[in-house]
């Protein structure tokens, strides 16, 4: 591998995943929490909208790994800077 090629971590991607499904799983939660199901077919535990806080802590997790492992810095994985 040359000294000159700029790799991409796969943590980036992993964390574009991560939010994509997110704001998928956040946006599936607040149209089902806006409008709910019949009373019958409700689970027991409805009224805590897990999904709505499982698509946002995927969403803020992703994210934090987008910021930490975004591509645009000098410094490589190595440690080492590219000359």
């Amino acid at each position: 591998m040359h000294d000159h090629e700029k790799q991409i971590p796969i943590w980036f991607f992993i964390g574009c995943l991560l939010a994509v499904y997110g704001v998928l799983i956040t946006g599936a939660g607040v149209y089902e929490w806006l409008n709910p199901p019949p009373p019958e077919k409700m689970v027991k535990l409805w009224h805590y909208h897990a999904d709505v806080w499982w698509g946002l802590g995927l969403l803020v997790f992703g994210l934090f790994y987008v910021v930490k492992f975004w591509p645009s810095k000098p410094e490589s994985l190595t440690g080492r800077l590219p000359s």
